[in-house]
């Protein structure tokens, strides 16, 4: 078993780390007075850094804890919600992308009010602060104190949590999306270089493949499990997983602000497709060292201390400190990300719309106020998340439960012409609540007996339900809007004859197919 002590050349490497973080966030972002800026980069982002920043916020301090503790736990079934992202993201840059560049928004739920109504908008970014903070940030608040209370066994855990709350909180209230996205570059980079030799010395430790899979749980190097599979039966892919993974990669908007943030269309296209295709190899970088730990530690008292204890025990001094440094990277990138998109939600959405001859420098004066108070909001919330069985059951059920109605007028209003606005904000104003009490209900008290991801499918179909009785019985939508924002056969063929001109290399398209080629032959191989 590892013993959880840094050497001195460690914590040289880890502050050497977090200083040059902090001051390349405050650099970026020092003179940054303007909204646009502050919230969008400008909109000039290019597609290597949409497609690194997708990567580290998503790829946070809860994904190095929380896919290694599952493959651990149960196996490489967690992987499903990796290439499901792929594909999930391929969907978004072929239907959704165009529109919300198309309608030059800030925020998701800004798009909704363009389709539908400022009711639907309301409604959205409320629901979109509170996911943002007692979701995401939260979880990468509290995977990052697992790690550094292992450190420190004696100290609460809140005391770590507090810590990199206010770290990360510096440069994002100083630098805004700019200072965000650079440093989720140069973070995305340490991460995947310290997975890479995590995963290359866990495997060096292995005899054989043979011993890994004689190692692994009953059926635990399979992807597709049994119907009655606790964690992720194989339906519970079209129930939930998919459901889940639109939500977060089209709806959420503390990812796809990034692509609102591109310089145009096709950066935003191939800077998301880069993204999917970064999140393929997660299985061999992440997934299976947790199993591997099977192996080399058969009895961990709790899974999602698998990768700090693979950290410890496997690194020499100095490349310990640089992983550590990897890890506070991964979880400084999703609490930077999840702070600025609710400032972004609170300052255009409420405060624009309430004030709207404020300045810009005042808009981004409070912009950095309101990330202060969340970055608090999210420390406080954080300690709590201990009560559940693994970081990864926390997050996937609590979005299985409150994300149906978000994703039924996301789908529908840009798929069906005769979405309106009463079936939108009564979908969420039902949804939501309804989902709230499910998750209490079902997963806290259990007073029902039904997996997540089916409970998510159960709730999709009800929410649609909503929107489609609702809208029958009420007036039509706005033509005009519906022509611009709904999705049509005629938008495809005007944008493949804009597709002519451009090397086919360029072309979305061509790099979608290779894309999913590649994630077909891991899916089949480990079918």
């Amino acid at each position: 078993m590892a013993e959880f002590e840094i050497a001195p050349i460690d914590w040289a490497v880890i502050i050497i780390y977090i200083v040059a973080t902090l001051f390349i966030g405050y650099w970026v972002g020092r003179n940054t007075e303007d909204s646009e800026d502050y919230f969008l980069a400008g909109r000039t982002l290019l597609w290597p850094l949409v497609g690194f920043s997708l990567y580290a916020s998503n790829m946070s301090g809860s994904s190095f804890v929380g896919l290694a503790g599952e493959g651990y736990a149960r196996g490489i079934a967690v992987y499903n919600y990796e290439w499901a992202a792929t594909v999930i993201l391929i969907f978004f840059v072929f239907f959704i992308l165009p529109f919300y560049l198309r309608a030059k928004v800030y925020t998701m739920p800004q798009f909704l009010e363009t389709r539908f109504d400022r009711r639907s908008r309301v409604m959205f970014s409320g629901f979109t602060v509170f996911a943002n903070m007692f979701i995401d940030a939260a979880a990468g608040l509290y995977a990052g104190g697992i790690v550094i209370q292992m450190l420190y066994p004696e100290a609460p855990i809140w005391i770590p949590i507090a810590i990199l709350g206010v770290l990360a909180g510096i440069y994002t209230i100083f630098g805004g999306l700019s200072a965000v996205v650079i440093t989720d570059t140069i973070q995305a980079v340490i991460l995947i270089i310290g997975s890479v030799v995590i995963a290359f010395l866990a495997f060096a430790q292995l005899d054989s493949w043979d011993q890994l899979v004689n190692a692994a749980p009953e059926g635990g190097m399979n992807l597709i499990q049994p119907a009655d599979d606790d964690f992720l039966p194989w339906p519970g892919l079209f129930t939930g997983v998919f459901i889940i993974g639109f939500y977060f990669w089209a709806t959420n908007q503390f990812i796809v602000q990034r692509t609102l943030g591109a310089k145009d269309l096709n950066h935003g296209r191939w800077g998301a497709l880069f993204a999917g295709l970064l999140k393929l190899p997660v299985l061999f970088l992440m997934v299976l060292p947790g199993t591997i730990a099977i192996v080399l530690y058969p009895e961990l008292p709790n899974p999602d201390l698998v990768f700090p204890t693979l950290t410890f025990d496997l690194l020499p001094v100095g490349i310990r400190g640089f992983i550590i440094a990897a890890m506070i990277a991964a979880i400084m990138s999703s609490i930077d990300s999840t702070l600025n998109s609710a400032s972004t939600l609170v300052t255009m959405d409420f405060v624009k719309h309430y004030k709207p001859e404020i300045s810009q420098k005042s808009l981004v004066n409070i912009g950095r106020l309101v990330t202060f108070l969340f970055m608090v909001f999210a420390v406080l919330w954080a300690p709590q998340i201990i009560q559940f069985e693994t970081l990864w059951t926390y997050l996937q059920s609590i979005l299985a439960y409150i994300t149906p109605p978000v994703v039924v007028c996301f789908i529908m209003g840009i798929f069906w012409k005769r979405a309106n606005r009463h079936g939108a904000f009564y979908s969420l104003a039902i949804g939501i609540p309804l989902g709230i009490t499910g998750f209490f209900a079902n997963e806290i008290f259990g007073m029902m007996d039904i997996h997540f991801l089916y409970a998510c499918f159960v709730l999709l179909l009800i929410n649609g339900g909503i929107m489609i009785s609702v809208s029958m019985n009420t007036e039509a939508p706005d033509p005009d809007v519906v022509e611009q924002y709904t999705w049509s056969k005629k938008m495809y063929d005007a944008e493949t004859k804009d597709l002519e001109g451009l090397e086919w290399w360029k072309n979305y398209r061509y790099q979608s197919i290779v894309i999913l080629g590649i994630t077909a032959a891991i899916v089949g191989y480990f079918w």
